[in-house]
């Protein structure tokens, strides 16, 4: 069972995605809050797997809550709701710890594709978001923690790929290796970054100097 919470001021929204959830076999809506301070209230105690989070809240931002929420619930993923594609504002969302967005006016069908994505370990977004995620970071220069896993070449490879937008059938088809054993390694890549999603793991490999990137090793598994 795949519990979900909600935080989304607008009750008639609210309402409607607690119903699409609790109409959707396997899955639960545990809570469904009204503000980020309800939220961090209420939510903790729920342990979602997954947060609808409305980016724009009254009073605390959803950005925040968002932040805030991944500092006591370390595992749960979070899906920034939106009404438009602001890219700053989601860009933002994502570097406070969210995992992808969807739109508010996302039909049934797409808010639960957006929930079973991040569950799969993926990160619904459109690539144009992904892309500013990739060129926010290809200046920077932060070095891996040396406290961080080392990663083997294939995991090098496949998070290359990750960065570059690609999905687990198509990792194995550009390197030869079944979807299956792609999403194995992203988890192996997951343990090692310490991060949760594609998308954290994409926005951490591309801190890394070029030079860096070079240095590690390259032995495969």
């Amino acid at each position: 069972m795949t519990k979900v919470a909600i935080v989304e001021d607008n009750k008639t929204l609210r309402q409607y995605l607690a119903q699409v959830i609790d109409g959707t076999p396997e899955y639960k809506c545990v809570c469904a809050c009204s503000s980020s301070e309800e939220a961090l209230e209420v939510i903790p105690a729920h342990k979602p797997d997954v947060v609808l989070m409305d980016i724009h809240l009254p009073g605390e931002s959803g950005i925040t809550c968002t932040a805030r929420l991944r500092a006591v619930l370390p595992k749960v993923q979070v899906i920034m709701l939106t009404v438009y594609k602001d890219i700053n504002v989601i860009f933002q969302a994502l570097k406070a710890g969210a995992c992808g967005y969807v739109l508010k006016r996302a039909d049934e069908k797409e808010i639960l594709e957006a929930i079973a994505e991040v569950r799969a370990g993926g990160a619904p977004m459109t690539s144009e978001i992904a892309r500013m995620v990739v060129r926010s970071f290809q200046d920077e220069s932060q070095q891996l923690d040396a406290t961080d896993g080392q990663l083997s070449g294939r995991e090098l490879e496949i998070l290359a790929l990750v960065a570059e937008g690609l999905s687990n059938k198509e990792i194995g088809s550009r390197l030869d290796i079944s979807p299956a054993t792609a999403r194995t390694h992203l988890m192996h890549i997951y343990e090692k970054l310490h991060v949760r999603c594609r998308t954290e793991a994409a926005m951490k490999y591309l801190r890394y100097k070029p030079d860096e990137i070079a240095k590690l090793p390259k032995t495969r598994i």
